[in-house]
């Protein structure tokens, strides 16, 4: 092989490569965008679920307190 052909070879392998990488760093950005926002969501979901845990525990406490009541009601008729 030529001199001249070694370097162009070289030259083609070294841009491929360096196309190679541009794409993979672009992706790496991209996955790390996609990793913050995917967080984000699953704090919010996080959130919204403690909060509705809470209130289901609060209805859950006054249907008892009903029924309590009601029995109460039931006896003292």
């Amino acid at each position: 092989m030529a001199e001249s052909e070694k370097s162009s070879s070289a030259e083609l392998e070294l841009k491929r490569l360096e196309k190679r990488l541009e794409e993979l760093i672009a992706t790496v950005h991209r996955l790390k965008d996609e990793n913050r926002s995917l967080r984000a969501r699953q704090d919010s979901l996080a959130g919204e679920k403690t909060t509705v845990m809470n209130r289901s525990e609060q209805v859950r406490a006054r249907v008892e307190a009903m029924i309590g009541r009601l029995k109460a009601m039931e006896r003292t008729a």
